[in-house]
């Protein structure tokens, strides 16, 4: 299988055709959805699966968040459907908000066929969901609990879809869903279309892909492919104790219009998304520990801007696909490569520019210079503003605005009253300095590592480098023991959060985000 992939890869590396939705032989219907839409050209990995999945065939599909996945394979499969009033097509998605978005794109693409769509999740009630299903829904979305569980009960006659799509396969994984997705094909027609789409491919994924797929096509889009480049990215050194301020200070300076904010536990989403509340910010939090409707209802409000600041752990953010996210943070470092691609994809789509910024502390360069390595991305670094630069940046935002102002017919009527007592000048200070007051720049002067001590940081991490190419040093095994323990430490951390093998059941609960 895996010498299979290869071929396939390289012929797709190799063939890149000049292709549109028109030459793709899609329905008048779908095309004038995706007109509507506003799409003209394909995206890599649409271009080169929808032949494929048209054909008939089964598909594996590497590709990153935000690369067009769904049209991918919802449009050719809208198109082969025969809608007779059964389920054609049951998608397997990792969480209840991409379950979500999957839905709402795949009836979006149906409208014009008249397809017929139901999303089927954990926390909803099962009677609703099944009436949904036997009022003569196409296609059904699920997250794998829900799913498995419908069918282990037995609660759908007939159910037999013609296509199945495993969607993030490897965010799955990292759930502790893969024994629930083996289980879920178990319950399915043996004569069946299967496609999966998985950003990496770790061995658990080969495996699976191995069993539930019949001579799949193998399309991979990240080879020899970096992050956006219309995404601008920046990291800040700092103290550890200095996250909170820094956030603060970096989302005052780049005025952020709308940002996620990744952090690493659901703890620290909440305190993190309480700290930016209190500092004015209409921040809000996200993770699996929330009840659905909470969860609902601050995904509506990211989306219609009553939430600009979003705090999320990864897995909770999987199912947000916002085009006008301006800003993505990283609180920490993610852990992988892979992790730091799906965090900053969030920003920079539709043709948009983005801006990345990740803090990280001196012990944390090695993780930094694994991901620029692995990933390909050129970072820069950067200094936090400090507050003097800032009250630089707000007397020349003030002057734009004060430029841009209407002027409205009650401003003479205040200014006549003023004149009265006070000289026309002093009026204008006095104005300015009221601008001035409201303006309050939070936390410490400055906030970061030093620029000198920063440099003779990096020189001692350059030599210790040097050192352990050398192989040498009999003196320097202890502080290497000591380093050793800590990434341990740093490592079991990792374990528990997305640890891509086997779990004991208290990670898989701990991971189901």
């Amino acid at each position: 299988m895996q010498e299979n992939a290869q071929t396939q890869e390289t012929q797709t590396t190799e063939e890149q055709p000049l292709i549109t939705f028109d030459s793709l032989g899609l329905k008048p219907e779908l095309l004038k959805s995706i007109k509507f839409a506003g799409f003209t050209v394909p995206s890599p990995i649409q271009a080169q699966a929808i032949p494929v999945v048209l054909a008939g065939k089964d598909m594996v599909g590497q590709a990153h968040t935000g690369t067009g996945k769904t049209a991918a394979f919802s449009l050719p499969a809208l198109n082969n459907m025969k809608l007779d009033g059964s389920v054609e097509l049951l998608v397997i998605t990792p969480t209840r908000e991409l379950a979500t978005q999957v839905s709402d794109e795949i009836f979006k693409y149906g409208r014009n066929l008249g397809v017929k769509t139901v999303t089927v999740y954990g926390g909803s009630s099962y009677k609703r969901q099944l009436d949904l299903i036997g009022r003569g829904a196409n296609v059904v979305v699920a997250t794998p609990g829900r799913m498995l569980d419908i069918l282990k009960r037995g609660m759908l006659n007939d159910f037999a879809p013609s296509m199945v799509v495993l969607d993030e396969a490897d965010e799955m994984l990292d759930m502790g869903f893969l024994d629930d997705i083996n289980e879920i094909f178990s319950y399915l027609p043996t004569n069946r279309q299967t496609l999966l789409f998985s950003a990496t491919m770790p061995q658990p994924i080969k495996t699976l892909a191995s069993r539930i797929l019949k001579d799949p096509e193998f399309i991979s889009i990240t080879q020899g492919e970096t992050t956006n480049t219309d995404i601008e990215q920046l990291y800040y050194v700092i103290d550890e104790h200095e996250r909170d301020d820094a956030i603060i200070r970096l989302m005052d300076s780049e005025q952020t219009k709308k940002a996620v904010v990744f952090c690493r536990t659901k703890s620290e989403v909440d305190r993190l998304s309480n700290v930016l509340s209190n500092a004015g910010y209409l921040a809000n939090g996200l993770h699996g520990d929330m009840e659905q409707r909470q969860r609902e209802n601050v995904i509506k409000g990211f989306k219609n801007d009553s939430v600009k600041v979003l705090v999320a752990t990864d897995v909770a953010a999987r199912g947000i696909h916002v085009s006008n996210i301006s800003h993505v943070f990283n609180y920490h470092i993610p852990f992988d490569p892979e992790s730091y691609v799906h965090r900053i994809g969030r920003t920079g789509r539709a043709g948009t520019k983005g801006k990345a910024i990740t803090l990280l502390t001196p012990l944390e360069f090695k993780e930094l210079q694994r991901i620029k390595k692995k990933v390909g991305t050129s970072m820069e670094h950067a200094f936090v503003p400090s507050k003097n630069d800032l009250r630089k940046t707000t007397i020349e935002n003030i002057v734009k605005n004060i430029e841009n102002q209407k002027i409205y017919d009650e401003a003479h009527k205040v200014l006549d009253r003023l004149k009265e007592d006070i000289d026309e000048e002093t009026i204008m200070f006095k104005l300015i300095s009221m601008i001035l007051d409201k303006q309050d720049i939070k936390g410490p002067s400055n906030i970061g590592i030093p620029a000198d001590k920063l440099v003779a940081i990096l020189e001692r991490a350059s030599k210790r480098n040097d050192n352990r190419r050398g192989g040498r040093g009999g003196g320097y095994r202890g502080n290497s023991r000591n380093r050793s323990g800590g990434n341990r430490s740093r490592n079991s951390s990792r374990d528990g959060g997305g640890y891509r093998g086997n779990k004991s059941s208290s990670n898989r609960n701990r991971n189901r985000d």
